[in-house]
C-alpha cells in the first residue's frame, strides 16, 4: 500500500492508517491523541495534540477543521470511537491503526515526559 494511502475500518465508512504510512505523511498534519492526560504527559507523538476521550465532546473545538485529522490512542480503540464520532460530525478523521504502541514498536519517535523513560 503506497505511503499515506488509507483503508476503510471494518464495514464502515470510517478510514484508518498505518502508523507508517502516518509517519510518511511527514511533519505538519494534524494528529490528535485522545489517551486522557496521564497517559499522554508520559510519552506522546511530537506534534500531537491531546483531547482526552472522556471529554471529547466538550473539547471538538480543539479539534482543527478544514483538514485531515488523525486520531490515535494507545492501540487503536478509543481512537476509533472517537474518529467515528468526528467523522459523523463531518471532520475528515482518519484513525491511527495501533496507536502510539504500534508507532514506538516501529520505531518513530516519540517524545518522554514527566517520569516517561
Amino acid at each position: 500500500m503506497p505511503p499515506g494511502s488509507r483503508t476503510p475500518w471494518k464495514d464502515t465508512s470510517m478510514e484508518s492508517i498505518s502508523v507508517n504510512d502516518l509517519a510518511a505523511l511527514g511533519p505538519g498534519i494534524s494528529i490528535i491523541d485522545v489517551r486522557e492526560e496521564e497517559e499522554y504527559s508520559e510519552a506522546c507523538i511530537p506534534g500531537a495534540k491531546n483531547v482526552p476521550l472522556s471529554r471529547f465532546q466538550q473539547s471538538l473545538g480543539d479539534v482543527p477543521t478544514g483538514r485531515t485529522v488523525y486520531v490515535m490512542c494507545a492501540s487503536g480503540g478509543r481512537s476509533s470511537r472517537a474518529t467515528e464520532h468526528l467523522a459523523a460530525e463531518g471532520y475528515d478523521a482518519v484513525n491511527v491503526m495501533g496507536g502510539i504502541t504500534e508507532w514506538y514498536r516501529n520505531g518513530h519517535p516519540v517524545t518522554y515526559r514527566d517520569g516517561g523513560k
